[in-house]
């Protein structure tokens, strides 16, 4: 039995991660679930967005199944009492240092991409993003009065983007393997022409990329992986870069697939344990009208078995599920177009169990 901690959060979170705990449920697994609030949801009940309860949970769980974090009503609070601290913690807490984001387009969406059928069709290629390092965990930062400069004595906020050896090599590990497992190219994204970090990022690559004989490696600045992301998105197979350009160019690649809602997430540690969710956010403005697309979550579960509980063949059945129901013409707000059948989160949920028998 198989032990999974389910973190519904704020927003649409508790909608979605409903929708796929029913995916789940019908597939008759050996899991055993169990909820604990988080985000701005546990700050209510606990005076903190990841009370020790719910880590515990994370901790002896064999993966996590994650919503979303975050209202505005949070954003007066101290910085580390809001919601999305939380993921930050879970990511820190749990060793949580390789994010994979796949970014597929399938044929049924093409006409709901920003991008011509052309470009965009046939779309697939996976982002790794390393999670722990970077300028959201370096430290000094902080607020303080500009020491120098032309503005000395001016308020000046400042953080710090720094990267070691090892933390490198262990992202460049997991990009390589991934791309054995594609079409064997690894882009690595940095900034190495400006940034000293990004400078020892490309040299660390190039030095495990010689342990790879198989793979084609790549470098590519960030401004010009974002210009090529929406001008010749499928020239890239695996995407290997830091947190902070991960994090933009993730999101930029999600919206290749006609939705970010469609965009599912794994965040694993060394031995593959991870932590499961849609990229896309708590977006409170729609919580509670079940318009919310629930196939990024569902997406998230199928990869949770295959990644963390080596169940390959159910996740390949959730993912057919979704692509039937795709072809099928089902629809919720976000990827809706003319000519096809609008439905409701619950409605599309539903829909995927009966294209799972």
């Amino acid at each position: 039995m198989k032990k999974i901690a389910v973190l519904p959060g704020d927003g649409i979170g508790p909608e979605i991660i409903a929708e796929a705990i029913k995916v789940l449920k019908a597939l008759n697994l050996p899991l055993s679930m169990e909820t604990a609030p988080v985000g701005g949801a546990a700050y209510d009940i606990a005076g903190h967005p990841l009370p020790p309860a719910t880590l515990d949970l994370a901790k002896n769980a064999d993966a996590i199944l994650f919503g979303a974090v975050g209202d505005w009503k949070y954003d007066t609070l101290a910085r580390e009492f809001r919601p999305e601290q939380a993921i930050l913690g879970l990511r820190k807490h749990l060793a949580l240092f390789a994010n994979l984001r796949p970014a597929i387009c399938y044929d049924e969406l093409t006409e709901a991409s920003s991008l011509k059928p052309e470009i965009i069709g046939g779309l697939n290629i996976l982002i790794v993003r390393e999670l722990n390092g970077d300028i959201y965990f370096g430290s000094p930062k902080g607020i303080r009065s500009a020491p120098d400069g032309l503005f000395a004595g001016a308020r000046e906020g400042f953080d710090t983007m720094r990267y070691s050896e090892p933390e490198i090599e262990r992202i460049a590990h997991v990009a390589f393997n991934a791309a054995r497992k594609r079409g064997r190219k690894v882009c690595s994204v940095d900034k190495s022409n400006v940034l000293e970090t990004s400078q020892l990022w490309r040299e660390v690559m190039i030095r495990i990329a010689k342990e790879y004989s198989d793979i084609e490696l790549s470098h590519m600045y960030v401004d010009n992986a974002a210009m090529q992301l929406v001008k010749a998105p499928k020239s890239f197979d695996v995407i290997v870069t830091g947190n902070l350009f991960g994090d933009i160019l993730s999101d930029e690649a999600a919206m290749l697939t006609g939705s970010i809602g469609m965009l599912p997430s794994a965040s694993l540690d060394k031995n593959n344990k991870g932590l499961y969710e849609p990229s896309h956010g708590s977006a409170p403005d729609i919580a509670g009208k079940g318009i919310a697309n629930p196939l990024a979550t569902i997406l998230s579960a199928a990869m949770m078995l295959r990644y963390s509980l080596g169940m390959q063949a159910e996740a390949d059945r959730i993912e057919a599920a979704v692509q039937t129901v795709l072809s099928q013409g089902w629809r919720t707000t976000d990827i809706m177009t003319a000519g096809k059948k609008q439905v409701s989160t619950v409605q599309m949920g539903d829909a995927v169990v009966k294209a799972l028998i």
